[in-house]
């Protein structure tokens, strides 16, 4: 009987042992490869070098012997896909992710960009340090790689979390290239399916029952920097403080662009901010079901705009003569309550980051927290936060709880008969200066946040239009600010520019005209709004032209106030504007009457 040799077989999956003989053909071999690794006989390449080369193919003729393959010999095991180099994931995503990873999640178009993009942080020839001539390289003008702690110590200011992309690039360097390295997403709940035992509570095992999580300062952030485009966006948002002084909370809707103070960075650029029905008292905020949610992230998306995070104000007065605002977020209290770190963590689990490099297709979250507080010298100031993937899974599987009387600290729940909750520690530093593991019950908050950098550019953009007398923004009818078609009127009253896109180029407005009950526009208004994401004056000129914007100002003029330039479209619309001037808006519910009736179809108010 032949002797019997044990050949190692390493793929992507792990390392398997066959069992062959010497005097074996290399056909015979490959089947019992693609029977102990469940593959097709033609889909995978074995190799007896890690770069490829000395392939083994599957040849009748040629023994094991033959092919000086011996006792104990590493071969290399390629699935088909990966075993050339002409595949779309080659160039925009790390060769040590390809199996673990879910390749057909699109991803964002900027991480899409980032992926393919160097990011090695380039320095000039130092004339003091560099002894060698002008194309050579010596260790002080290398280039640097894009997670250099060093680097971005040293920048000013300092920079703690290195960019998500870096932090990618760091996983995928060294020798390795990162072959077996995952991005896995952090579970807190039993697994199901172990048939070995009851269900929880009157059973669990090691295989079902989640790790034990100790609570660590995530070293990277999917998002580097927020930026304002102008300060209107953001002052507009004050204003409900400053007239009211209650709290007020929005959602931010931009974009995502690179941001090249940092290597690989991500910035999230605001455009507008949408106020969604809410009651704020001076310390308190309720967010109330939004029946226009989805009707304004499809109308963002045509813009060009998505959601990137959220706002809310936490301001109190210090001074009115001086205008100044208390400072009483910082070190000594808390930057984020429990409360809103458990906000922050459920919007970000309902606005994963698309990333083919988690089994799942996502991992982590662009979605951004900002805060309108008072800063050190008691002018308002906006701060960004994330919360860490951590924290993200804690409030996923309800495992995390606030603390009642004191918001810098949260706590993690027990298990129960209903839910098994996995230890959560975290390390801190006794007084003794030994580092110490603590049961998280309760929990400081700061080992759940990210700090990021929120700016506003010296150069102001502006995606809509700017005017002195702007549209009333959505929901602030406490503030006696509605959105109806007599402050439409108004606002065009007062806004003659010659430019039709400069004057129906405001996010709110352009809301309003989709989500009004009178008459929305929801089903045609594609051109216009299209018009105002490629800023195309003509576009928007064909839009004004339509029945649909001739309706609207004859609504607008029912209402009292005359429109410039509507005798000018008169001979272009003038079915339109017959058939509805004589019907009369009800000055109490603004509902269209028919003509001849002296009260309200609908409120049963009198007409004068």
């Amino acid at each position: 009987m032949a002797e019997s040799i044990i050949i190692r077989v390493q793929s992507p999956d792990g390392v398997k042992r066959i069992t062959a003989t010497k005097r074996e053909t290399a056909a015979t071999f490959l089947k019992k490869v693609a029977k102990e690794f469940g593959f097709q006989n033609n889909g995978f390449s074995v190799y007896i070098n890690r770069n490829k080369t000395g392939e083994i193919t599957a040849s009748s003729n040629k023994s094991l012997n033959l092919l000086k393959i011996k006792h104990g010999d590493l071969l290399f095991l390629f699935p088909s896909s990966l075993a050339g180099p002409s595949s779309e994931m080659e160039t925009s995503a790390p060769p040590g992710f390809k199996v673990f990873g879910a390749p057909n999640v699109v991803e964002d178009e900027i991480d899409q960009y980032l992926s393919k993009q160097d990011g090695k942080i380039y320095r000039s020839r130092d004339p003091q340090l560099c002894r060698h001539g002008p194309l050579g390289k010596c260790v002080h003008c290398v280039p640097l790689e894009p997670f250099d702690e060093d680097y971005l110590n040293h920048l000013e200011p300092p920079v703690k979390h290195m960019s998500f992309h870096a932090y990618i690039r760091k996983l995928t360097g060294g020798a390795d290239k990162g072959k077996f390295v995952a991005l896995e997403n952090i579970s807190c709940k039993i697994k199901s399916g172990c048939e070995g035992h009851l269900p929880w509570p009157n059973g669990i095992c090691t295989k079902c029952q989640p790790s034990a999580i100790t609570l660590n300062r995530q070293k990277y952030r999917h998002v580097d920097n927020i930026m304002f485009e102008n300060h209107t966006v953001a002052d507009r948002f004050l204003d409900f403080w400053r007239k009211t002084g209650n709290q007020h909370f929005g959602y931010l809707y931009g974009r995502y662009t690179e941001h090249k103070d940092i290597p690989l960075g991500i910035r999230a650029e605001v455009a507008a901010i949408y106020e969604p029905p809410q009651i704020g008292t001076q310390n308190s905020l309720e967010l109330l079901e939004d029946p226009k949610a989805e009707v304004v992230d499809e109308i963002a998306a045509k813009l060009g705009l998505r959601k990137v995070g959220w706002i809310f104000t936490d301001l109190v007065s210090e001074d009115t003569r001086k205008g100044t605002v208390r400072y009483s977020r910082n070190k000594d209290t808390y930057f984020l309550s429990s409360e809103e770190c458990i906000t922050a963590g459920d919007f970000q689990n309902k606005h994963p980051n698309m990333c083919r490099l988690s089994p799942d297709g996502h991992f982590g979250s662009k979605f951004v927290t900002a805060v309108a507080t008072g800063g050190p010298d008691n002018q308002v100031h906006f701060e960004g936060y994330q919360v860490s993937n951590q924290c993200m899974a804690l409030v996923r599987d309800e495992c995390l709880l606030p603390c009642k009387d004191a918001p810098e600290l949260g706590y993690a729940k027990e298990s129960s008969s209903e839910q098994y909750v996995p230890d959560v520690f975290y390390k801190d530093v006794d007084k003794f200066g030994n580092e110490i593991t603590q049961l998280a019950r309760p929990l400081p908050v700061e080992y759940l946040i990210i700090d990021i950098t929120t700016t506003f550019p010296k150069d102001p953009v502006y995606t809509f239009s700017i005017s002195q007398n702007p549209f009333p923004i959505e929901n602030r009818d406490v503030l006696g600010e509605t959105q109806d078609f007599h402050s439409l009127a108004t606002y065009l009253s007062q806004n003659t520019s010659s430019v039709f896109l400069d004057t129906i180029s405001d996010f709110h407005l352009l809301l309003f005209l989709v989500t009004n009950e009178v008459m929305p526009l929801q089903d045609s208004i594609s051109l216009l709004l299209e018009a105002v994401r490629t800023r195309n004056e003509e576009l928007a000129q064909t839009w004004k032209r339509s029945e649909q914007w001739a309706t609207i100002e004859q609504l607008c003029s029912t209402v009292g106030v005359q429109l410039p330039g509507l005798h000018e479209y008169g001979a272009v619309g003038g079915s339109t504007h017959t058939a509805t001037a004589a019907m009369w808006a009800c000055q109490h519910c603004t509902f269209m009457n028919q003509p001849g009736t002296g009260h309200c179809e609908m409120c049963s108010l009198p007409r004068t």
